[in-house]
């Protein structure tokens, strides 16, 4: 089966670029992305604030994976197939447990931004992990080609037309995304909470705005040209602000997957035997070419500057006083309408 893997978009990089760095700080108090005045008001409408242990969270992902399974077994049934619930699919929860602690130099110098070197990949590595065996896959081959894509298309629904994927204005939201669709939906409620987020776009996009404005604010700017100058007389120079080296590896990152998911549409599975896929697969890994190693040393030589600037400048503390300090004003301003989305997001979160 072909598999396309997805660029990686460090997809928090927009709204909490200032909390990137992590939680250094070169001297008094010492602050967090944990202290954000809104990350703590909105918690419990991002479905957060939970005292669960993290072996709670696994067992309640577990229960409801089990749940999802069960309720699309008997949605397949009713349509006329075989489906055994597959729980081997759920979701693992991952503690922190010292494993991301990009404050602390001894991190840094053996993982830089946790990009190329990313300290997960490497516990996942290590970790023993059981096999996958998908409990419906005798069933699927002995059905005719066209019973196996009208299987697929009862499991997860047809899709989205080329026509349909290319129009911004297409709602996704009426697409049948067949019984495993519909099964989360009753599980986890998200069509509910999609609601939410509709109705509160506006509020969403000025919280969104918060931290851009920030961003370019004349106090970040001038913060951001000391901490520029650091690293032009640490060897390292072209940058303007804190947030581009991490950026710089995420792109460089990106490509070598886009590389590599060209490779992939362009390979012949149907015809290929099981040793020209494994060869394939490890042809186009980009992880182990040496462009791959030569940009994890290049990330940690980088980072490590950046850590020693930002140490040496309380560059940290001194972001996230001014992030803090917006997010209070945004509070005060908008409380009425904040109160409402978390009312709303919380009966919708269950």
């Amino acid at each position: 089966m072909r598999v396309i893997r997805t660029a990686l978009l460090p997809a928090a990089a927009l709204v909490t670029a200032l909390a990137l760095a992590g939680c250094t700080s070169g001297g008094g108090d010492t602050l967090s992305y944990e202290d954000s005045p809104l990350n703590t008001y909105l918690a419990s409408a991002w479905g957060g604030g939970s005292d669960m242990s993290i072996e709670d969270q696994q067992a309640q992902m577990d229960q409801q994976n089990r749940e999802i399974e069960e309720l699309t077994a008997a949605c397949m049934k009713e349509a006329g197939f075989e489906y055994v619930p597959n729980l081997q699919n759920g979701g693992t929860i991952v503690g922190d447990d010292g494993v991301w602690q990009p404050d602390k130099r001894e991190w840094v110098a053996q993982y830089g931004y946790g990009v190329f070197n990313n300290p997960y990949n490497e516990q996942q590595n290590s970790g023993s992990s059981e096999e996958y065996v998908d409990p419906n896959q005798d069933y699927v081959s002995s059905l005719s080609e066209s019973e196996q894509t009208a299987f697929y298309a009862t499991l997860y629904g047809e899709g989205a037309t080329e026509e349909q994927a290319n129009d911004p204005d297409f709602d996704w939201s009426t697409l049948d995304n067949g019984c495993q669709g519909e099964a989360s939906d009753q599980v986890y409620g998200s069509s509910s909470q999609q609601d939410i987020y509709t109705e509160y776009e506006d509020l969403l996009n000025r919280i969104s705005e918060v931290y851009t404005s920030v961003q370019s604010s004349a106090e970040l700017k001038a913060l951001d040209k000391e901490w520029a100058s650091c690293m032009a007389d640490a060897g390292f120079s072209g940058y303007t602000a804190q947030s581009e080296p991490t950026q710089k590896m995420y792109d460089v990152q990106n490509a070598l997957y886009e590389d590599q998911n060209s490779a992939y549409e362009d390979f012949d599975y149907e015809n290929a035997t099981e040793a020209e896929l494994e060869a394939f697969y490890a042809a186009n890994d980009p992880t182990t070419t040496p462009e791959w190693k030569q940009h994890a040393e290049e990330e940690i030589e980088i980072a490590l500057a950046d850590f020693d600037c930002r140490e040496k400048l309380d560059y940290t503390n001194q972001s996230l006083r001014l992030q803090f300090a917006a997010e209070e004003k945004f509070i005060a301003d908008n409380k009425a309408e904040l109160e409402a989305f978390r009312a709303a997001a919380e009966q919708a979160n269950g």
